[in-house]
């Protein structure tokens, strides 16, 4: 469902990626949630955090016990067993994350949680201590952001033991199994599931798809493809060592998509998210012609002359074979500059006169 609503809390959002079965579980203190939870940056990337999948075990949390992280009893108390579901927190919701993603990944690991914790609130300790432990969390905790969680509940007990109704009724939840990758469309629903293999596998589908798109000149559409394999990707990069073989083939496959997405942008005048994209590319590819293009294109249309005139002779010099492009370019910005000068010293005049009227 692509449908986004709003939860009736504050500063949430919820998207409902696969429904789940019967009604809504009926809780009291005591029941049991368990899950699989993925959890992301709300950036272009949707850079993963933790998945619990990866750390080899679902997530547990007890109804009425003071989770530490309280909007998580909420958003699970909005779904249905078997559902996954994506919900967008504001950072008021999200400041205690980095404690207790340090709880469960030494967990994981096989520590204690408590290591080295003193006995007072959370909030406490998270003052008594500079660092998680983990650089990732560390940032979490300095700048507390907007995280994206993504949620599968298979299983719902109720207190003292007892089953919830699906369970009762011989039913029990089971894992969602990642699709395999033949429909875009249904790609989307399943991402935080796939293997790296599926992930592989949808990155051409996805770029098939986004030039399919631009063909009919539906821009919007297309960038969200070329995103969406983006994202795939990024979320590959994440697991290898930054500027060694394995991340620098997954990079090649990223940068013309980006510059794709890049290119969608420019045709829905999305000019600074043209500028933030294309010079974040650069600062890793800094003899990237059609990047530098772009980026020039829409310093243009933003009226930054200088930036634009400096990147299409970046490109003239990196790629000879754009010179004339460049050149048509550089001409349609010089007209454009002069019409802008014109208008304005009318306008100047215009204001000038008034006044002096008065």
């Amino acid at each position: 469902m692509e449908e986004t609503y709003l939860l009736n809390v504050e500063g949430v959002k919820k998207k409902i990626l696969h429904g789940g079965q019967g009604e809504l579980p009926k809780l009291q203190d005591g029941s049991k949630f368990t899950f699989h939870f993925q959890t992301l940056k709300d950036d272009f990337e949707r850079t993963v955090i933790d998945d619990s999948r990866e750390a080899g075990m679902p997530m547990e949390i007890i109804v009425g016990k003071m989770f530490k992280l309280e909007i998580w009893e909420t958003l699970l108390s909005s779904m249905r067993i078997g559902e996954v579901a994506e919900f967008w927190c504001d950072a008021i919701h999200t400041g205690m994350y980095a404690l207790v993603s340090r709880g469960m990944r030494r967990i994981a690991e096989g520590r204690d949680p408590l290591e080295g914790q003193k006995h007072r609130c959370g909030m406490g300790n998270m003052f008594d201590y500079h660092s998680t432990g983990y650089d990732d969390l560390d940032e979490l905790q300095r700048t507390p952001q907007p995280l994206i969680f993504i949620m599968e509940l298979f299983r719902v007990r109720a207190a003292r033991g007892g089953l919830s109704e699906q369970e009762q009724l011989g039913q029990p939840a089971q894992l969602l199994l990642p699709a395999q990758v033949e429909d875009p469309s249904a790609y989307k629903r399943d991402t935080w599931a796939m293997s790296k293999e599926e992930k592989l596998a949808a990155v051409p589908v996805l770029h098939s798809e986004g030039n399919r798109l631009v063909l009919r000149r539906e821009f919007a559409q297309a960038a969200a493809k070329y995103q969406e394999a983006v994202i795939c990707l990024r979320n590959l990069q994440a697991k290898e060592k930054p500027w060694e073989d394995g991340w620098l083939k997954l990079e090649s496959l990223v940068t013309p998509l980006v510059l794709n997405y890049c290119q969608c942008q420019l045709e829905l005048g999305e000019y600074y998210e043209v500028l933030e994209h294309t010079t974040e590319l650069l600062q890793k590819h800094n003899d990237n012609a059609k990047a530098y293009f772009k980026r020039a294109k829409a310093h243009a249309a933003v009226w930054n002359e200088r930036e634009a005139r400096e990147d299409f002779q970046r490109v003239a010099h990196l790629d000879p074979s754009m010179a004339a492009a460049v050149k048509k370019e550089l001409k349609q910005l010089g007209e454009r500059m002069r019409k802008k000068h014109v208008e304005d010293r009318k306008r100047y005049q215009g204001l000038f006169q008034s006044s002096q009227g008065l």
